[in-house]
């Protein structure tokens, strides 16, 4: 779904910044094709939200996404785990390494929150909202709704994983949600993206373009 008038943020929108940390970046262990030109939209739209909740991939060594966790697996395959098939990764934003930073580029020193996300070792978490296994929940919700907020507008890495998934629980969760492409780059992996476009438009998440944001 796409939405053709200009939209002015107010004291109900917050802008979700997702994961544009340095193992996503050109260089990183996890690369997302073009992810450095995210960080220049992602600035104009944060001077224009007044509100702005990043979200950050904090993994354990040795987390259950690893491809290294499980022997004679590689990178971008498949496996089983309790909750359901698991797309395997490259070791990356391991907690308290450069790659897991949230990258220097970024201007949002008016950020309200950072929610960290995938801590925990057994379940991987792409959603700022929800862990992969669908039950455990980030307090993202609570925290929102506590907040008073009703639009959530999300942009960042990488756009057929963590940031559709997080738009995806937002408008599952009651928010009328918007995904801003230009300011989000996808993996594209196994047909990830065309997939998380039809998800999307399926759930009503409006994909808009950061022009359609009054001064971005």
């Amino acid at each position: 779904m796409t939405a053709g008038n200009a939209i002015k943020p107010g004291d109900d929108d917050v802008l979700i910044v997702v994961d544009v940390q340095n193992d996503f970046l050109p260089g990183g262990a996890l690369a997302v094709p073009d992810g450095d030109a995210v960080i220049a939209p992602i600035n104009r739209l944060a001077k224009v939200f007044r509100h702005v909740v990043l979200t950050q991939d904090w993994h354990p060594k040795g987390h259950a996404s690893f491809a290294s966790s499980h022997p004679g697996k590689r990178p971008f395959e498949t496996t089983e785990l309790p909750y359901g098939s698991q797309v395997l990764w490259p070791d990356h934003c391991v907690q308290g390494t450069q790659g897991a930073e949230l990258s220097r580029d970024l201007e949002i020193p008016h950020a309200q929150l950072v929610l960290r996300k995938g801590y925990n070792a057994g379940i991987d978490s792409y959603s700022g909202f929800k862990e992969a296994d669908r039950q455990t929940a980030t307090g993202l919700e609570g925290y929102l709704w506590a907040r008073g907020f009703r639009r959530v507008f999300c942009a960042g890495l990488a756009l057929d994983f963590c940031v559709a998934w997080t738009a995806l629980d937002a408008a599952a969760a009651g928010f009328e949600t918007y995904l801003i492409e230009d300011a989000s780059r996808a993996i594209d992996a196994n047909g990830s993206l065309e997939k998380a476009r039809r998800d999307l438009e399926a759930a009503g998440v409006h994909t808009i373009a950061s022009t359609r944001i009054a001064g971005a």
